[in-house]
């Protein structure tokens, strides 16, 4: 039977943990917290992933590794480094090939849109810089890799600057946040399909060490409005692109803001995707929009009812 470490509890670790199981083969989700999912094959481990040496126990005999952790967004510079090497760690002692969970942060904001996988990584922020590193301590470690690199979230857990901070006042009926142009094509990724990515990547027979993006939706943010506020059956909000005085002062106050400021770029110009390599190499292509924008307003119906954010 295949067996599977999947480091990493959030949605996307949870759905690819779901989807691995779901096919019969074995699955240890490793987290701090030991987040269960109640799935029959599906064995929760609580342990923190920068101890390499309890990782690699957990990780023996595997088939490979997904690296699916993820530090909180305004401590990546200190926390994502230990947590990679602890993951790669893990995977070099127990023979496994890794699969890296990444974005797109590190082709920088001079980055081409349409954007392909190899294009060169020209990091332009810090938290380019962090995911451009992982992915190098990735290449140079002993065991094959893979990173599958998704653009900004839309589905269940899904948490984007969209999620967290339009949709919400949009399903309030009120004014709705937005950051950069809200009419420029921008790509999203639907949790479900980064999970399928993955799964599909963690078979390529192909050769390795190379990256592969996510089958995404193009669409700009209003466009992505009309098709929530279409579903919800919602008074359609009005839409206020943030000015950078407003993006400053909101980023002395709150230490998330704050590390909004230098990805702001992603947003002020088009941001596209071309996966046609996934798509034509993995046999994965993006699900249904609708379908999603279904599965995000569910997860957001859920926070309403358990307080949270």
């Amino acid at each position: 039977m295949p067996t599977y470490t999947i480091v990493g509890a959030g949605p996307v670790g949870r759905e690819t943990a779901r989807l691995l199981a779901a096919e019969g083969d074995e699955v240890r989700l490793v987290s701090r917290a030991g987040s269960a999912v109640p799935h029959v094959g599906i064995h929760s481990v609580s342990l923190d992933a920068r101890d390499g040496e309890g990782l690699a126990r957990v990780a023996d005999g595997a088939d490979a590794v997904f690296m699916c952790a993820m530090a909180p967004y305004h401590k990546w510079p200190t926390e994502f480094p230990p947590l990679m090497s602890g993951v790669v760690s893990a995977s070099e002692k127990a023979g496994a090939p890794l699969v890296v969970l990444g974005n797109v942060y590190g082709y920088g904001d001079a980055a081409p849109s349409p954007l392909t996988p190899s294009a060169p990584l020209a990091p332009t922020s810090e938290k380019g810089r962090v995911r451009k590193e992982m992915w190098e301590q990735a290449l140079s470690s002993t065991v094959p890799a893979l990173e599958v690199r998704a653009s900004d979230y839309i589905g269940d857990g899904a948490a984007s600057l969209f999620t967290l901070m339009t949709l919400p006042s949009l399903l309030r009926g009120e004014p709705a946040a937005v950051i950069g142009d809200p009419d420029a094509l921008h790509a999203w990724s639907f949790t479900k399909d980064v999970a399928k990515t993955l799964v599909a990547a963690s078979r390529y027979g192909g050769e390795w060490g190379r990256s592969f993006f996510v089958p995404s939706h193009h669409i700009s943010v209003r466009d992505l409005v009309s098709k929530f506020v279409e579903y919800g059956h919602i008074a359609v909000a009005e839409l206020k692109p943030l000015t950078d005085a407003e993006l400053d002062h909101l980023a002395r106050e709150d230490e998330i803001m704050r590390e909004v400021v230098e990805m702001a770029y992603l947003y002020r110009q088009p941001s596209i995707l071309d996966a046609s390599d996934t798509e034509r190499l993995l046999g994965v292509s993006a699900s249904n929009l609708e379908i999603a924008v279904e599965d995000t307003v569910r997860n957001v119906d859920r926070s309403k009812n358990t307080g949270q954010v």
